[in-house]
């Protein structure tokens, strides 16, 4: 996907002064040392020891503890959830588990109106090019789609036909249907901008209500900690190659919820912070994962700002993005926090954590924010958070630094005690690109 334009990013200059003066990009963090957490520190965990000092000093520095708290003008954070909250992306998941079990709601018609919506007809990026290196379009491939849809909606007794899953997935629709949605959510964030990428996989629920969007998201996260964290491929079945051709995807699995972040919510809660999400999933979706105790970080169900779809009369989901609200990623993150919660609070986050292009701009937007966590997947250098992660290596240790680097091992889906990331499949470590 393209990032973003960069607006008010403040620090950019200031990156780009320091990093000039970045002599070396494996630096990594000393050992750290297994102790107890105090009730308002957090548990050592795999921790990265400065970046856990760092967190422990503003929950004493502005908590409920310190002089200056005041009940009634809490601090507050803020979260992303994709890959930062939790390993992989709950709406990535959520969209295999739809597709392996044909949870949907939409009618073939209703299904055409949500995979066409916005997206133009130009071609593909040509890596997205089918099997015989011919290039595919929305126009080419939603047809075959419908075709396999069609199919599966009059056959699957979860939808207005009468035979069991376990016998449509026999059948070579099933197999096109599943591969061709999700090589297309691929196709479109490869080629096409983020305000046309990011909504399109929340269309996919359309015709569904929120109570049928949460249990779709509790059978997720159940099914998928019980995967191995591997990478997937689905490939088109020859039989059925339509007119977009025989298409192949691949894609990372095995989302895993974090202890470290889980304790972390915890711990803002307990010393007096208002804890937010603000993420690029659907807001059903982030509602279920965040607030349900089940998972583990109990956020209150009215502190989410995610994606948001209009609803008819009967409370069912539309294929169309809620008007008047913005696309809660890049930018847009930074304008829904400044609506809804600057304006509530009359000031901005203290902390802010996420990983990717999406969340810089609220990395660098606020000037009440005194540290930014990034959970380390080596962004782009060219990109803001490329550089933000440089200045966390080149300021590591100073107390003062705004930004902090955690790392992870994409194998195991854990974060490490270090600012080092190790790709799934990879054995070497390191801290930047």
């Amino acid at each position: 996907m393209k990032t973003p334009a960069l607006l008010r990013l403040a620090p950019l200059t200031l990156a780009l002064s320091l990093l000039a003066a970045l002599a070396s990009t494996g630096c990594s963090s000393p050992p750290t040392a297994v102790q107890a957490a105090a009730p308002q520190t957090l548990a050592p965990g795999q921790w990265e020891s400065f970046n856990r000092q760092q967190i422990n000093e503003l929950i004493a520095r502005v908590g409920k503890t310190s002089a200056g708290y005041n009940p009634a003008k809490p601090p507050y954070v803020v979260f992303d959830w994709d890959n930062t909250s939790v390993f992989l992306d709950i709406e990535e998941a959520a969209l295999i588990y739809q597709l392996e079990n044909l949870r949907f709601g939409a009618s073939p018609e209703q299904l055409e109106v949500a995979l066409r919506r916005n997206i133009p007809a130009t071609a593909f990026k040509p890596a997205n090019n089918n099997a015989a290196g011919q290039p595919v379009s929305i126009d080419t491939i939603v047809p075959d789609i419908l075709d396999s849809y069609r199919w599966l909606y009059t056959h699957y007794s979860g939808l207005k036909g009468q035979q069991p899953l376990a016998e449509v997935q026999r059948s070579p629709h099933y197999q096109a249907f599943v591969t061709k949605v999700r090589y297309l959510y691929e196709a479109i964030g490869d080629t096409f901008d983020h305000d046309t990428a990011y909504p399109w996989v929340t269309y996919l629920f359309a015709g569904m209500t929120e109570a049928q969007v949460r249990q779709l998201t509790v059978d997720t996260v159940k099914w998928q900690q019980t995967q191995p964290v591997e990478k997937v491929k689905w490939s088109t079945p020859a039989e059925l190659p339509g007119r977009a051709g025989l298409v192949s995807v691949s894609w990372k699995n095995g989302l895993r919820l974090v202890p470290e972040m889980q304790d972390l919510y915890g711990r803002f809660k307990a010393a007096g912070f208002d804890v937010w999400v603000c993420s690029a999933s659907f807001v059903d979706v982030i509602k279920e994962i965040s607030s349900n105790p089940a998972f583990g970080y109990q956020v209150k169900e009215g502190n989410v700002l995610a994606m948001e779809l209009e609803r008819d009369a009967q409370g069912r989901i539309l294929p169309d993005y809620r008007h008047g609200y913005d696309q809660t990623q890049g930018p847009g993150k930074t304008r829904s926090i400044q609506r809804f919660l600057v304006s509530r609070y009359g000031y901005g986050p203290v902390f802010i954590a996420g990983d990717s292009e999406g969340d810089q701009n609220m990395m660098a937007d606020f000037s009440d924010t005194q540290k930014v966590l990034i959970v380390n997947r080596l962004r782009d250098p060219k990109s803001a958070i490329g550089q933000f992660s440089a200045l966390a290596v080149q300021n590591y240790g100073k107390p003062d630094t705004r930004y902090l680097l955690q790392g992870r091992d994409d194998n195991t889906g854990r974060f490490v005690p270090s600012q080092l990331h190790t790709p799934l499949g990879a054995t070497a470590a390191k801290a930047l690109k």
